[in-house]
C-alpha cells in the first residue's frame, strides 16, 4: 500500500503524518500522536472504548481512517481538560466513582459530552416520548439509550448514568 501525507488537527494542534492508506484514527493517534487515552478495545466499533468527537460528533475512531479525517477538529479525551482544570463531565465522573478499572472511561466521557450536547439540540433518541419535540430531558431512559454503545466491562453504569444526570441538570 502508498504511504499519504495527512494534516490532524488535534485538540486544536494541526499534525503532520505520513500514514498508510489504511490507518485508522485510533492508531494514528495512539501509535503516531501518543495520545493513548483514546483505548483500543474490540478494534470493531462494538464497545466504544475509542469513542472521539470529530466536529462535535462522536464516532468509533477504530472504524475511521485517518486520511478521511484530514480538516476535521478532532477532540480526545486528553483536549477536554484545560491543564489541570478538568472539563465538569471529567469531574462528575469522579465524584460519582463512575469508572472502576478505567479502561472504558474516556470513550465514556467523550460520548457523554456529546450526549449533551445532542440532547441540548433536540435531537430525539429511540426512547424519546415525543420525537417531534425540541426540548429533550436527559433522564436515566434517556442516558441509558444515548450511552448505550459504550460498554463498561466492569458494570459502573449506575454510576455513569448518575454523572451524566448531574451535568444535565447543571
Amino acid at each position: 500500500m502508498s504511504d499519504v501525507d495527512v494534516t490532524l488537527r488535534v485538540n486544536g494542534t494541526e499534525h503532520d503524518l505520513i500514514v498508510d492508506v489504511r490507518t485508522t484514527l485510533l492508531d494514528a493517534l495512539r501509535e503516531r500522536l501518543g495520545l493513548t487515552g483514546t483505548k483500543k478495545g474490540c478494534d470493531r466499533g462494538q464497545c466504544g472504548a475509542c469513542t472521539i468527537l470529530v466536529d462535535g460528533r462522536r464516532i468509533n475512531s477504530c472504524l475511521a481512517l485517518a486520511v478521511a479525517h484530514q480538516g476535521a477538529e478532532i477532540l480526545t479525551i486528553e483536549g477536554l481538560a484545560a491543564g489541570d482544570d478538568l472539563h465538569p463531565l471529567q469531574r462528575a465522573f469522579v465524584e460519582h466513582d463512575a469508572f472502576q478499572c478505567g479502561y472504558c472511561t474516556p470513550g465514556q466521557i467523550c460520548s457523554a459530552v456529546a450526549v449533551l450536547d445532542e440532547a441540548g439540540r433536540g435531537w430525539p433518541s429511540a426512547v424519546t416520548e415525543d420525537p417531534a419535540t425540541t426540548d429533550i430531558t436527559l433522564d436515566d431512559d434517556e442516558i441509558r439509550e444515548r450511552m448505550s454503545g459504550n460498554l463498561c466491562r466492569c458494570a459502573a453504569y449506575v454510576n455513569i448514568v448518575a454523572a451524566v444526570r448531574e451535568r444535565a441538570g447543571a
